[in-house]
């Protein structure tokens, strides 16, 4: 009933927000991004502007040396985006048809919108926008998951991409650790061999039965990392920290007009604030694990041979050496 309930409030609160503009005007000119962050409801409602623009200014949130600078500018931070649709996690993505590619690619017949778009390809002047509607969002094809329609040749090719889910397969994964196993070994299949990858767990929940089911989910979840999905670099978005914040603090989530919490599940745009002061250290790690080591700075060593020792005059040759 609870689901029943929040999945109902969330499509009010796009049909609300969207509706106006089912189908957003796009120009179908489409540049991909370079910083992708793919998830749930969650950055719909409430981190989808943090995470904007904590990637957009990486320099400032997470360089913290002149090396670290430089493997930052790697990263094309005018070209991030950040797309969070409802109800999707991994399973969604990589399934190649029925229910599960459904919450990804099926319009929705009531509300016309199913996810938040932030960064510069949305030029709509709304936020919320549907999932094969316009050039940056053509995800979905017979045959194919929508994560593999995406990564297709001449389509998205970002240099670091990072998912961000949790709560809506923590049941799947809390109560099967090969389950998570397959789902991570299904997406790593799926992901192109060279691409530099991030998997960070959503924010934690308001109440407390809700956390620690996704704490088995992401313990589960993180296992199958360590073993078939080295390819990313995992982040615990729940961790003591991240939870005392969020745990039971009614100011971090939606109220209602008597400051009763009516949405335990999104955390609000102060929430994710908190969190990414909470995670900066753990994510600023988690993109410079993934970045290509910055080049060795070399260093001149001058030849100091005494001239006198020979008949001719000896020219001092700078030598060029890498430091290591």
């Amino acid at each position: 009933m609870t689901v029943t309930k929040t999945l109902t409030w969330e499509l009010r609160v796009l049909a609300m927000c969207g509706a106006i503009c089912a189908a957003p005007a796009l120009a179908e000119d489409f540049t991909p991004p370079d910083i992708l962050i793919l998830g749930d409801s969650q950055l719909s409602f409430g981190a989808g502007p943090v995470f904007l623009d904590f990637f957009s200014n990486l320099h400032e949130n997470c360089a913290m040396s002149a090396t670290q600078s430089t493997q930052l500018d790697q990263l094309d931070q005018s070209r991030v985006s950040v797309i969070g649709v409802r109800s999707t996690s991994v399973p969604s993505w990589i399934a190649t048809g029925g229910r599960a590619k459904d919450t990804v690619c099926k319009v929705d017949p009531t509300w016309r919108v199913n996810a938040g778009s932030y960064g510069y390809q949305n030029t709509s002047g709304n936020q919320y926008v549907q999932i094969g509607q316009g050039a940056p969002y053509q995800f979905c094809a017979a045959g194919q998951s929508p994560l593999q329609h995406m990564f297709r040749d001449d389509y998205y090719d970002p240099s670091l991409v990072v998912f961000n889910f949790l709560g809506n397969s923590a049941r799947r994964w809390a109560d099967s650790p090969e389950r998570a196993i397959q789902d991570v070994t299904e997406m790593m299949a799926q992901l192109p061999d060279d691409q530099a990858c991030i998997f960070m767990t959503t924010a934690p929940a308001y109440r407390q039965n809700t956390v620690d089911l996704r704490l088995r989910a992401q313990d589960n979840l993180q296992a199958a990392f360590d073993v078939v999905g080295q390819q990313c670099t995992f982040v615990e978005g729940a961790t003591p920290e991240t939870i005392a914040a969020n745990l039971g603090n009614a100011s971090h989530f939606r109220r209602r007009a008597n400051g009763t919490v009516k949405d335990p599940f999104h955390p609000n745009t102060a929430a994710s604030e908190t969190f990414f002061d909470l995670q900066r250290g753990a994510i600023c790690d988690a993109i410079f694990a993934e970045l290509d080591p910055a080049p060795a700075e070399p260093f001149l060593v001058v030849s100091t041979m005494d001239e006198s020792m020979y008949d001719m005059p000896v020219v001092a040759v700078a030598k060029v050496v890498t430091a290591n």
